[in-house]
């Protein structure tokens, strides 16, 4: 059997497999409303179970020693395909501005690609800002996917906003903190210098 067909890549799978059913069931269940309440629901249990898979992956390929390069290049991809999903259609159904999801996905795919261009100077790893960032992006999309507007009021969308504000900014200063730990690396990669990181 291939090393690669172990179970976090097979979980890594099933969360890029769910994307398709994920965008399905929020387009379908359109903007918040009554009637969009059972498809909403849907959407966000498919969101909830993907989201945790990754943790999940991540867990398991440490623990049992299960780490595999397909899955350091999948991981990451399926990531940004099920959060930028949630972004997209989010702001195609007008819950959620543009200008927001615009910034957050350059940032995202842009820092993804430098960690793969700068893979020849050395590995990038993943920082506590990172992680932070992860956690809120999930944390604010949650939020904002669950249909509670609609049953307890426009607070619970302040709940949400409030969560993707500090989202956005996290994730815009750790895009800048990579970009200068990707220069540094890279000077450091040509000078023979070991980099301060």
């Amino acid at each position: 059997m291939s090393e690669n067909w172990n179970l976090p890549n097979i979980l890594t799978g099933l969360r890029i497999v769910m994307v398709p059913f994920f965008i399905w069931m929020l387009v379908a269940g359109g903007p918040l409303g009554e009637e969009s309440l059972g498809l909403r629901w849907v959407a966000f249990a498919l969101f909830a179970v993907a989201i945790y898979t990754d943790k999940l992956d991540g867990d398991i390929a440490r623990s049992r020693g299960l780490v595999t390069s397909f899955g350091k290049i999948a991981d990451p991809i399926a990531d940004k395909l099920l959060t930028g999903a949630a972004f997209v259609v989010l702001s195609l159904l007008g819950e959620l501005w543009w200008w927001v999801t615009a910034l957050i996905l350059v940032r995202e795919w842009g820092i993804t690609l430098m960690r793969f261009l700068v893979l020849r100077y050395g590995v990038m790893p993943a920082s506590r800002g990172g992680k932070l960032k992860t956690v809120l992006q999930a944390g604010a999309l949650l939020a904002l996917l669950a249909p509670l507007g609609a049953l307890l009021g426009g607070w619970w969308l302040y709940v949400g906003f409030t969560l993707m504000a500090a989202a956005l900014a996290v994730t815009l200063v750790t895009g800048i903190d990579y970009v200068a730990k990707a220069v540094r690396l890279r000077r450091s990669a040509r000078t023979g210098e070991p980099s301060r990181d």
